[in-house]
């Protein structure tokens, strides 16, 4: 079992590719949906706003990836379609199609986290599995197959 990662940052451009190579042996989905949910921070609550990112693995297998801020009230859209010509609005679609449920979890304190699991395939690559969330968390946003 991979040991736990957590990397607490103020949210910035600069940041994302820091938190992109602090999860390299997590392999390149857990890295690409990282990218992007710190990436939304930027965009939808601004620069400079504390992040705090969780990884770890399981001794099945699966990967929990979990990226939490300040502010309860911005939740993450998964938008039906997105125009050709449109340069932003894809990256929960692709953490939707990563991993196998995802969701946003408000605990007892203030803020929210988004979270997505995925599960080590084969080739290295992840692929989607379904678990049970953590303790306390409940899931207000995202898509769950069961």
């Amino acid at each position: 079992m991979r040991p736990a990662t957590t990397l607490e940052l103020l949210a910035t451009p600069a940041e994302v590719s820091g938190v992109r190579r602090a999860l390299r042996a997590y392999g390149a989905d857990v890295q690409l949906c990282a990218s992007e949910l710190v990436t939304n921070v930027v965009r939808h609550l601004g620069e400079g706003v504390p992040v705090t990112v969780r990884v770890w693995c399981d001794d099945g297998g699966r990967t929990r990836l979990e990226v939490s801020d300040p502010d309860p009230r911005a939740l993450p859209v998964l938008r039906a379609s997105v125009g050709a010509d449109e340069e932003s609005g894809r990256g929960l679609a692709l953490l939707d199609a990563l991993a196998a449920r995802w969701g946003v979890a408000h605990g007892p304190g203030r803020g929210k986290t988004v979270w997505c699991e995925l599960e080590a395939g084969p080739g290295g690559g992840a692929v989607p599995v379904v678990s049970a969330g953590g303790p306390g968390r409940t899931a207000t946003a995202g898509r769950d197959p069961r």
